[in-house]
């Protein structure tokens, strides 16, 4: 079984590509659930969608559920280091899924994919950073008439998305999967701080215990960051910009102060906060010898790489992930994965344990959309409640965990005012 009109790496290595797929497949009893019930209701059935993901062995089972249930779907990648090219032929080649996307493709080829996928003229699409809805709003405009509306599943796409939707510029409903609570408490938290950890091991394989770690932001993302780096015996400073985030910091034992102090004195700097040039030219100038820089933010834009680069005197790539700049004093800075999203790019990204619920999340909000057609404004929606507590009642049921139920006597007194002291 094979797509039409696909742009990968290797048809050949789809039989591997396979293999990882059926392993993720284990750890997401969720979206199988979801999978065998969708197989039989179809709410998705001929709708075509678009999705910008991260090609991994996690996005290739949640668009075997997509496919479960009816959808027509176009995958293209949402970063050029993520794609796991024996999964986007698999995806290919045993799924009858077209896949446009090629690990370390240029920009060029990037935006070229990203078009491709939209040539599907999907009504829905699914976002990893809010690409495919930019790219309708700018310049595939011809496809806004029909569109039913999307999903975003990223701080940073979150972020575009809202500030389309205050100057009027979304023309279509879009739901922020990012902020439900089995999203962001999990993946956030959970995924990325094991995943950006397991990053920076996999590309430095430098002893964390005793080093001083600096995570940049203190969101859910940050959080969980600064919780894997303190299990691995780090000394952890937080920086924020946010003074509720910086005392939740403080209350968990973590030393908070500027950026351009902890600077100086940090083994590890990690970047988590979705904004631009939050390691720049003056925090360049002030780190200490053999500094390595990581990023966790969606885009590459976190470390201000034109001034660390303007800075140096020479460059070279002691390992696959890393590049070693030399600057004119001397010292040397240390990035890795060239600045992007360090768990996908020098790892695998989040336990499929974890995407599981992400993305039955996205499995969920995508048939929301179908059924709520024509009835949802054009703004940025939250995720229903009763999707993000279906995603945990399915999660404590594949895990063989049951919890308590109300009395009728406590249901009566939670929604009463007359009982008191």
């Amino acid at each position: 079984m094979q797509a039409h009109g696909y742009d990968i790496r290797d048809p050949a290595l789809a039989e591997q590509g396979e293999r990882r797929i059926e392993w993720a497949w284990r750890e997401m009893p969720v979206l199988r659930r979801l999978a065998e019930r969708f197989s039989r209701e179809r709410p998705l059935q001929g709708i075509r969608m678009s999705g910008c993901l991260h090609i991994t062995t996690e996005t290739a089972n949640l668009a075997r559920t997509l496919k479960a249930a009816g959808a027509d779907l176009v995958l293209c990648a949402s970063n050029p280091l993520s794609t796991q090219d024996d999964v986007a032929a698999a995806l290919v080649e045993r799924h009858g899924i077209p896949v446009h996307a090629i690990r370390a493709e240029s920009t060029q080829t990037y935006y070229r994919h990203v078009n491709a996928a939209l040539d599907h003229r999907p009504v829905l699409t699914m976002d990893d950073g809010a690409d495919l809805v930019s790219e309708i709003h700018k310049r595939r405009t011809e496809l806004l008439p029909a569109m039913i509306g999307g999903t975003e599943e990223t701080t940073t796409g979150v972020i575009r998305l809202r500030a389309m939707a205050a100057e009027g510029a979304l023309r279509f409903p879009v739901m922020a999967v990012n902020d439900a609570m089995t999203k962001h408490l999990f993946d956030n938290r959970y995924g990325t701080g094991q995943s950006t950890l397991d990053g920076v091991i996999r590309a430095t394989n430098i002893l964390l215990a005793g080093k001083t770690l600096t995570v940049v932001g203190y969101g859910w993302c940050g959080r969980g960051i600064a919780l894997r780096a303190k299990g691995h015996g780090a000394l952890v400073i937080v920086t924020e910009v946010e003074p509720l985030r910086a005392l939740e910091a403080a209350m968990d034992g973590y030393r908070v102060m500027p950026l351009l102090e902890a600077a100086g004195q940090s083994d590890f700097i990690v970047t988590a906060t979705g904004d631009k040039h939050v390691i720049d030219a003056a925090h360049l100038d002030v780190m200490k010898d053999g500094c390595v820089l990581a990023n966790s933010g969606h885009f590459n834009v976190e470390i201000n790489i034109p001034a660390l680069e303007a800075l140096s005197v020479d460059r070279r790539r002691p390992r696959p992930s890393v590049d070693e700049y030399r600057l004119a004093d001397g010292r040397t800075l240390c990035l890795l994965a060239e600045g992007r999203l360090v768990n996908l790019a020098a790892a695998e990204g989040h336990p499929s344990a974890v995407m599981d619920m992400s993305f039955a999340n996205q499995v969920l909000c995508a048939v929301h959309l179908v059924a709520a057609k024509g009835r949802l404004e054009n703004r940025v929606h939250a995720v229903p409640a009763e999707i993000d507590r279906e995603v945990a009642r399915l999660k404590l049921a594949a895990m063989g965990l049951q919890i308590d139920r109300l009395t009728a006597e406590q249901t009566r007194y939670l929604s009463s005012w007359e009982e008191g002291t």
